[in-house]
């Protein structure tokens, strides 16, 4: 596919880990695409603070406990956004639940004016809802950009057939359809959030977040990864 106008990065919150080094290399990364034509928004999760299956540890109940997560989701954009700030990108950051001065309240079209002026903008709090993840988020946060493509960033370099961490014959997909990426449960990210992409026929590139030049590639020309899509190609 063309380079796209218009991309919807999903960074997990295990990406930023706990150190400042993470964030900064995170926030370097990112802002080597303000070079580019390329209208970046950005879904951040929270693991790295709080995840939901935790809740049975702490006797939660998944409601609550999904709201401490989304409430995590804020401390990484924040964090994030101020980082893509003192690098000169312009940030903004969206939740989807209000936080009067610390956070704008997302609104779509709003977002999508920032976009245009070539404003970053991070959204944080999940959807805003418990039982949803922040993959989904990131779709829905695509489909609702009118993105061109959304990018999964993960720590290896694309959808393997296994775990190639457990698995040295394991195969690397180039290219999957939405369909078997559902039906083979590859775990590229949550039913919900690829079934999503699939009806609003918005292409995932999952890719190595932390190879050189990465994201570059997965933005501009969707190489050294694997793009799920509608054809198999």
């Amino acid at each position: 596919m063309a380079s796209p106008k218009r991309i919807i990065l999903k960074l997990s919150g295990e990406a930023f880990g706990r150190s400042h080094e993470a964030v900064h290399t995170i926030a370097s990364t990112v802002a080597e695409l303000k070079s580019t034509d390329i209208q970046v928004g950005i879904v951040v999760g929270g693991g790295n603070i709080f995840r939901g299956y935790q809740a049975q540890d702490f006797g939660f109940e998944r409601a609550p406990a999904d709201s401490v997560g989304m409430l995590a989701t804020v401390i990484n954009g924040l964090i994030l956004a101020q980082a893509l700030n003192t690098l000169g990108c312009t940030t903004r950051v969206m939740s989807s639940f209000a936080i009067p001065g610390i956070t704008e309240l997302y609104h779509w079209q709003s977002a999508k004016r920032f976009l245009e002026r070539g404003e970053y903008v991070v959204f944080v709090g999940g959807t805003g809802n418990p039982y949803f993840t922040t993959d989904t988020t990131g779709a829905l946060r695509a489909s609702e950009m009118g993105a061109d493509l959304l990018l999964k960033a993960t720590k290896v370099d694309g959808i393997y057939d296994s775990d190639p961490k457990n698995n040295k014959d394991a195969t690397k997909f180039q290219n999957i359809t939405f369909e078997e990426a559902l039906t083979r449960d590859l775990k590229v990210m949550d039913g919900a959030a690829i079934a999503l992409c699939r009806d609003n026929n918005i292409p995932i590139y999952v890719f190595d977040l932390f190879a050189k030049d990465g994201l570059k590639h997965a933005a501009m020309q969707q190489t050294g990864g694997t793009l799920v899509s509608g054809d198999k190609k």
